[in-house]
């Protein structure tokens, strides 16, 4: 069976461009090498592969990694062991480093940035880099909320780790290569239990304000191509005028892409601030739709059209032809927001030296114009909100508890897992009228479900799903508001004319 396996491998790494039919024995030798085979036999009835997207990739690789968990080649049956090994497989079919970034430049230059960034993104999928079929377990909803129709996903494509990985991890020794899992080593790197195998991953290098930076995509993609860019160096991120440059350097390279940068403090920040990175790509958010309910203009940029988003979290959008007109008025904006202080507001630039506010950055190319979203954002905390006063509020932590980064600012919300079997469990416990606060599980949706649940009169088996879906929705409408500034109320509206009055 495992020379079968192979034989149909190599045949899918033909049907998806990864290699060339000239390259089939030396493959075929690579994997029979891998496996520990000396023997081979073409199979009789090949399989045969016409679309690489529509195989079942995952089935494939299930048999060979039975395979080799029979034979003792992995050194644990358990979901770390296999990812580490599955990826070593697909490694085999790849081409190298140069081959691809050769194949993307000549795309590029030929046919332009969408057919490069068309094929890339095919190809990352093919090796198995994105998982497809992972990806295609998580749960996505559109919910309309005032603000807009909000993108919903509750992530599944992460794998969880077994017990048994986590001892491993923990006991095994620390390396500090690669220093993190954005930086460049990471391509052709094998893995190991306490960091992801990547040498199915290739990247792309891309100039960005002089200096060398990797463009990729996140192998657990939340939207339509999306996609990481990062710098060639470990450094740490920072929001200030080169941030500027750098996302527009990169939009101009690749307009039909957005690119926007997390803030570069804890809690309003992402979950990696230890490396200089962008997160983009091919897909338009609520808030990208969302328009300008009040335009203002500042002294001495009378040619840049300004204006506050109508969106729950404090945005000020600019647009102009010439974006380097568009970073000179970022950076007054991003200098008067570092030091303002309103304490009606409850807005504090610092407090005993602790800084707290920055800005969430988010370019785009609209027409024939460059548009810049400045998110206010301020990280403050107090004893009634220790995980932050603009950030969601305890009430709301049965549905969102985690940091509110670049791509729940821009309207899509990532949910965690456990999600999924609560939301079923308590579709079946509305259903059956069970009192949710007898339930261990869902005891902490009980006053959530007690004041949505009048609205909507006789509840059924068909209809109890979507209800909860559109209520989710509503919830993260609030998560947004919490994490906002400026509230959307008369004093909000009049505290952010103030500083935009202080401009």
């Amino acid at each position: 069976m495992i020379t079968e396996n192979i034989s149909t491998l190599v045949n899918y790494g033909i049907a998806a461009g990864l290699l060339d039919e000239a390259d089939r024995i030396y493959t075929i030798n690579r994997l029979l090498e891998l496996f520990g085979l000396d023997d081979y036999d073409e199979p009789q009835n090949p399989v045969v592969i016409t679309n690489a997207a529509d195989f079942d990739l995952e089935g494939l690789l299930k048999q060979m990694l039975d395979y080799a968990a029979e034979k003792g080649i992995l050194p644990d049956d358990s979901i770390v062991y296999r990812d580490l090994f599955d990826t070593k497989v697909m490694s085999l079919l790849l081409p190298r480093p140069s081959e691809v970034i050769s194949k993307f430049q000549k795309l590029y230059e030929e046919q332009g940035a969408k057919a490069a960034t068309d094929w890339y993104y095919t190809f990352s999928q093919n090796t198995d880099y994105i998982r497809r079929y992972r990806i295609a377990r998580d749960r996505k909803w559109k919910a309309d909320t005032e603000y807009g129709e909000m993108d919903i996903t509750i992530n599944l494509s992460k794998p969880e780790k077994d017990p048994k990985a986590i001892a491993a991890a923990k006991n095994a020794k620390q390396s500090g290569y690669p220093k993190c899992q954005l930086c460049m080593e990471n391509e052709g790197y094998a893995g190991r239990v306490n960091h992801p195998a990547r040498q199915n991953h290739r990247i792309i290098p891309v100039t960005i304000q002089g200096n060398q930076w990797g463009f990729q995509y996140s192998p657990y993609v939340y939207y339509n191509e999306h996609c990481i860019v990062f710098n060639s160096r470990h450094i740490p991120m920072k929001i200030e005028h080169d941030t500027y440059v750098k996302l527009f350097h990169f939009v101009e390279q690749f307009p039909h892409y957005f690119v926007g940068s997390n803030a570069d403090l804890p809690i309003v920040g992402g979950s990696i601030l230890s490396h200089d990175h962008f997160q983009g790509g091919n897909y338009e958010f609520a808030m990208a739709k969302a328009p300008v309910e009040k335009e203002f203009t500042v002294k001495g940029f009378e040619d840049i059209t300004a204006g506050i988003v109508k969106w729950p979290m404090s945005v000020i959008r600019l647009s102009h032809k010439d974006y380097n007109r568009i970073i000179e008025l970022a950076d007054v904006i991003l200098a008067k927001w570092r030091e303002y202080t309103d304490e009606a507001a409850f807005i504090f630039a610092e407090t005993d030296g602790e800084a707290h506010n920055t800005i969430t950055p988010i370019a785009r190319k609209r027409g024939e114009n460059y548009e810049l979203d400045l998110v206010l954002r301020n990280n403050i905390t107090t004893e009634e909100h220790p995980l932050g006063v603009y950030h969601p509020h305890a009430e709301l932590h049965h549905i969102k508890k985690e940091n509110i980064g670049l791509i729940e600012v821009m309207g899509l919300a990532v949910l965690p897992s456990r999600l999924k079997s609560e939301l079923e469990q308590l579709a079946e416990a509305i259903l059956a009228k069970e009192d949710l606060r007898k339930n261990e599980v869902l005891e902490k949706h009980a006053d959530w479900v007690e004041e949505f649940l009048p609205k909507y009169g006789h509840v059924t088996k068909d209809t109890v799903m979507e209800i909860i879906q559109k209520e989710v929705g509503i919830v993260f409408g609030k998560v947004l508001e919490h994490a906002g500034v400026y509230k959307r109320d008369e004093a909000g509206r009049a505290a952010f004319q103030r500083f935009i009055d202080g401009l």
